[in-house]
């Protein structure tokens, strides 16, 4: 198994942003107004499983809940057709920022060229949240996608930091 190395990107003027405008009518996102920790929790684990993501695995529902209706959280989700394809979640930090805390879409629908839209749509909502928010941030790692990280530089988020995990 490779290192895992991860790596912090950002945008911290709106003239960075590039765009990719979804070619396909069929996919469509939107804000989930009403909250519910059920969703949260369950695009983390169908999104997060083929990456591993783990850090939020052994949450109670209690802890779910905290997170997933805390005011400064947002959830899009990304359908195609009526079908759930993936999501995102915006989550504003205390130093102005709003990071991409979680992206993703759902296995069947990798591939397809969606994820430069839902990326877009990421980034415009980020920059969206506040007139005072000083940048938009995201970190991927090297277990994520083997394209994430390209994405995200081609939206026009730039590396600012890499770590490796210690062995």
């Amino acid at each position: 198994m490779e290192p895992l190395v991860t790596t912090y990107l950002e945008m911290r003027s709106l003239e960075q942003f590039l765009p990719k405008r979804r070619g396909d009518v069929r996919f469509q996102i939107r804000e989930e107004r009403e909250r519910d920790w059920r969703l949260n929790r369950d695009l983390y684990f169908r999104v997060g499983d083929q990456w591993e993501w783990i850090d939020k695995r052994p949450w109670t529902d209690a802890q779910w809940q905290d997170y997933a209706t805390t005011p400064e959280l947002r959830t899009f989700a990304a359908y195609y057709d009526d079908s759930l394809a993936g999501y995102y979640e915006l989550r504003r930090d205390s130093e102005g920022g709003v990071e991409i805390a979680y992206f993703g879409l759902l296995p069947e629908f990798i591939g397809r060229a969606l994820g430069g839209a839902l990326l877009t749509s990421a980034i415009e909502e980020a920059w969206r949240m506040s007139p005072s928010i000083t940048r938009v941030w995201v970190h991927t790692c090297t277990y994520d996608h083997a394209s994430a990280l390209t994405n995200y530089q081609v939206r026009g988020l730039v590396i600012y930091k890499r770590e490796a995990a210690e062995s």
